[in-house]
């Protein structure tokens, strides 16, 4: 099943644009989905989505996309550079988007709007059936710029020399780690690993700083939630194989059923267990988290814990490349550029609860800073995208 985007669609683009600007966020978070295909996807309702992590009532009408050069919210995004100060952009531009249009179309619609000659012709899919797709078409594909939810899928498209380069003015917006070394694609937003705990039955200091210590921790038995075919969760899984090892990844993944674990149909569905106490604990990235307080409220019972320097402590991100196919790769790279303006990181931020990597712009919400997370080192994000393996280990210890 392929993941999608969450993102209500009962407003349209227009009255997205035309909203007036309240302090608040639109409380809705992307998702990594379904055995690992590579897109994003919301589960519940709009009314369920809407509402704010910093003190806004549910349902309180969004920020206004553009805003993003003065202080609204309490927000002054005035250190990050506005569209307004990037390239204008002219002529058409197709994009290949493994991000849903459900959550990404208003933000392309409005960059597209502010440009009266510039047209956007997106497709969107999982990013890996589009990487499949323009693997198949060859130098015929007619894309333009991939975006894709995570860097497997762009790693996939560079070790099959389809990318192009970008700019050193358009990689220098993120950190050094936040984009490829050869500068073949650029992370747009990050997304954390994190453990969900219910206050009401745990504190953070009984949250294991490691994640390998879980099975050994009798505290959770019968009180564990996980989404084995999500992608996220894969990922995670891909990355215990390669740091830890495969029979060690093996060992944990049994303990863990041993413990009992329930099994949700997606992450925000396990965030959303331990805010109700159905289960005290869990393994989400960490915007589903966001998601559920947003409509909940910072009194309910949940809580974010992040393990140190291990599988459980990745850090992904979403990003795009320039596609050796694009017509015109200036364009290309200048449509990206606005991907890492104020106004696109502070959306983000907003409007899906991921990381904003240009250092200007702040995560919303009860969170630590990039600076302050502990991801592993020396793992390439690129060799997340290797799933066989992680299916095959699922599948032999009754997990898929």
């Amino acid at each position: 099943m392929d993941e999608q985007d969450g993102e209500p669609r009962g407003r349209s683009r227009r009255r997205f644009l035309e909203a007036a600007a309240a302090v608040g966020i639109t409380g809705v978070a992307g998702c990594n989905g379904l055995t690992g295909s590579g897109t994003e996807t919301g589960t519940g309702t709009a009314t369920e989505a809407a509402g704010t992590g910093t003190g806004t009532a549910a349902g309180s009408a969004p920020e206004q996309i553009g805003s993003g050069r003065s202080p609204f919210g309490g927000r002054d995004l005035s250190d990050a550079v506005s569209m307004q100060e990037m390239p204008d952009l002219e002529g058409e531009l197709t994009l290949y988007s493994g991000r849903g249009e459900a959550l990404v179309g208003e933000l392309i619609g409005y960059i597209e709007d502010l440009y009266p000659d510039f047209t956007v012709r997106p497709l969107y899919n999982s990013a890996a059936e589009l990487v499949n797709q323009i693997v198949t078409e060859g130098q015929n594909s007619p894309a333009d710029v991939f975006y894709s939810v995570n860097a497997g899928s762009l790693g996939a498209l560079k070790q099959r020399d389809r990318t192009q380069a970008l700019p050193q003015e358009v990689l220098e917006f993120v950190p050094q780690n936040f984009y490829d070394p050869d500068g073949m694609w650029v992370g747009t937003s990050g997304r954390a690993r994190s453990i969900p705990y219910n206050t009401n039955t745990f504190s953070e200091s009984d949250i294991p700083d490691g994640i390998m210590s879980f099975p050994d921790q009798s505290r959770f038995q019968d009180e564990l939630g996980w989404a084995p075919t999500y992608s996220s969760f894969q990922a995670f899984v891909t990355a215990m194989r390669i740091l830890e090892g495969e029979e060690a990844t093996r060992q944990w993944l049994n303990g863990v059923q041993e413990l009992g674990v329930s099994q949700y149909a997606d992450e925000f569905q396990v965030a959303r267990a331990v805010a109700d106490g159905e289960i005290s604990a869990g393994f989400t990235n960490h915007y589903y988290i966001q998601r559920v307080l947003a409509r909940r409220g910072l009194g309910a019972p949940l809580r974010t814990a992040f393990t140190e320097g291990d599988a459980g402590a990745i850090f992904n991100v979403a990003g795009a490349c320039v596609m050796d196919t694009a017509e015109d790769a200036s364009l290309a790279s200048n449509f990206v550029r606005h991907l890492l303006s104020a106004e696109a990181q502070d959306y983000f931020a907003r409007t899906t609860f991921e990381y904003p990597l240009v250092p200007e712009v702040e995560p919303i919400g009860r969170l630590p800073s990039i600076d302050e997370l502990n991801p592993p080192e020396g793992l390439d994000l690129t060799q997340l995208a290797d799933l066989e393996g992680t299916i095959r280990l699922l599948r032999e210890t009754g997990i898929l």
